[in-house]
């Protein structure tokens, strides 16, 4: 269930999942680190797709550049060279305050650690995204993130604080909070891995359940029994693709 339109307004319109185009597109995209005079090429010419509603895996080796997709997907690495388009909006071309409100509009982050506030119980936690924009009542933003609780499975720990919480469910906990402005896309980044398998399959059935809802999702993995969860697996090796999963 989510907030009324009039409720919470969007502060731009996006274009979310049910659009035609692609929802992402990396086009040539390069990106390579310096240190001094040494130069790392992290990325070398991707160019990947992802169409609306899907779920799409990123597997490879330590190294490889999985986690670089993410962050110039996501705005927080800017791309050397080459064009990334997300939801209609293209990034190279957005200055650092045009990123940063895009992304607490468009996107939503999953990192391997919680990072959850341990003073906050898990609703609160959820909130937070909301309060940051100042989005409704207070009573509706408690709504809000109670329902994208409901959505990961664990809308009966809501009132629970952090310290309270397994593992698996801190990291459905930070999951429904990165879903609390209803993101056109969530990445993740190796979201299972601070996790023993059992939470980690119960983990990423929560990611596939939010994909069933129609939501956009990309995924790096070192687990390939995880990966099969996915619509697609994307293979990258020294930031090359070598199997784009069609």
């Amino acid at each position: 269930m989510g907030l009324q339109a009039d409720a919470i307004p969007a502060r731009r319109a996006i274009p979310l999942p049910g659009m035609a185009s692609p929802l992402v597109h990396l086009r040539d995209v390069w990106k390579i680190y310096r240190t001094g005079r040494v130069e790392f090429p992290a990325l070398r010419g991707i160019d990947l797709s992802v169409e609306p509603g899907e779920m799409l895996a990123i597997v490879g080796p330590s190294g490889s550049g999985k986690s670089t997709i993410l962050n110039v997907m996501t705005g927080i690495d800017r791309v050397t060279k080459g064009s990334v388009t997300v939801a209609g909006r293209t990034l190279d071309t957005m200055s650092e305050n045009e990123l940063a409100g895009w992304r607490g509009e468009a996107v939503g982050i999953v990192f391997q650690f919680f990072q959850l506030i341990p003073t906050l119980t898990a609703l609160e936690n959820v909130m937070l995204p909301l309060d940051f924009a100042g989005r409704g009542r207070v009573a509706e933003r408690a709504e809000h993130a109670r329902a994208r609780l409901d959505l990961v499975g664990i809308g009966d720990k809501a009132d629970r604080f952090p310290s309270e919480l397994s593992g698996g469910e801190q990291q459905r906990t930070a999951l429904a909070r990165a879903l609390a402005c209803d993101p056109a896309l969530l990445v993740a980044d190796e979201p299972t891995g601070n996790l023993d398998s059992v939470t980690a399959s119960e983990t990423m059935e929560a990611i596939a359940r939010v994909s069933r809802s129609g939501t956009t999702v990309v995924f790096v993995t070192h687990d390939r029994s995880l990966s099969e969860r996915a619509d697609r697996v994307l293979e990258i090796r020294d930031g090359v693709v070598v199997d784009a999963g069609r």
